[in-house]
């Protein structure tokens, strides 16, 4: 049986990943303990999550025409992801992310990512074809909202699981009608049913279009869906940089998802990835199968 293919319309970008005991105070200077530069931004990361999981993934986002877009793009290629629909932008330099992480897992993010380097409108519907030939289309609501909004309606028209990562402030209700399910961290969470996560305000929400929620709390992530709902709390992983952890949790929860488990053992799946992944610095994942396998047992008490 071939493997799902997944439509990822999100960002890509330079990953700069400097680690440090502590930041430096104004006017002074701090060694680095250690320096990552990767293939980064959310689009990518859940692309490289996605080909761990055993999903085949197709990028749809923008790299400027320089060297630095050539070398992510070689690397995105060895990474298993298809990038034909990535759009090489005339003129624009390649985004870049630096990330500064403290010994306490605090991270401080410095990013040049203009709308040079975000999808438009025209770029997701010339990537029509990609979005609609995959069979769950993952749309990242940091994009502009006429993008996003496009890719998704092409997911939701062309009769696939689409997925919404965050909470949308422009035209919420056309995303929100065209959605299957949407994950939100707990800030978005907060904006999206106008204040602390409960059943109630979920169940209120998913009247709009979603089948499932999938919503950060303060103790760990609420799931709820049209006839049932569960709170899961945090692992007990050591927290060495969050960065990614939500992108992590997206892809296995919408991996779970195609292979046809049901809400409950998703919302595990997608909870041990996250675990597994803020257990080391930057948002670059390394998920395995049997991994996230041991990791869900583990939640489920077994």
């Amino acid at each position: 049986m071939k493997p799902p293919v997944a439509a990822v319309v999100g960002q890509l970008a330079r990953d700069l990943v400097l680690s440090v005991d502590a930041v430096p105070d104004t006017g002074s200077a701090a060694d680095a303990l250690d320096r990552r530069e990767q293939l980064g931004g959310k689009g990518a990361n859940q692309a490289v999550a996605l080909a761990q999981l055993g999903v085949r993934p197709r990028l749809v986002a923008v790299a400027g025409e320089d060297v630095i877009g050539d070398v992510l793009l070689d690397q995105a290629r060895r990474d298993g992801i298809d990038v034909t629909a990535v759009v090489r932008r005339r003129g624009a330099l390649t985004g870049l992310i630096v990330e500064v992480l403290d010994a306490e897992g605090h991270w401080r993010y410095v990013q040049h990512l203009p709308a040079s380097v975000l999808l438009t409108e025209a770029d997701v519907a010339a990537a029509r074809t990609v979005i609609a030939g995959a069979d769950t289309v993952l749309v990242q609501l940091q994009q502009p909202p006429a993008a996003a909004l496009a890719a998704a309606r092409i997911g939701h028209d062309a009769g696939r699981l689409v997925v919404l990562d965050g909470a949308p402030q422009e035209r919420a209700d056309d995303l929100l009608a065209v959605a299957d399910v949407v994950r939100a961290d707990e800030q978005e969470t907060e904006l999206l049913l106008g204040g602390k996560a409960t059943v109630e305000r979920a169940r209120a929400l998913l009247e709009k279009g979603p089948r499932l929620l999938a919503l950060g709390v303060e103790d760990g992530n609420l799931f709820v869906w049209r006839d049932g709902d569960v709170r899961l709390p945090l692992t007990g992983e050591k927290v060495v940089d969050t960065t990614g952890g939500g992108d992590a949790f997206t892809v296995a929860l919408t991996a779970a998802l195609l292979r046809g488990d049901d809400p409950a053992t998703a919302a595990r799946w997608a909870v041990a990835a996250s675990g597994a992944t803020v257990g080391h610095p930057s948002g670059r994942p390394h998920l395995t199968v049997e991994d996230l396998e041991k990791r869900v047992k583990e939640l489920a008490g077994g």
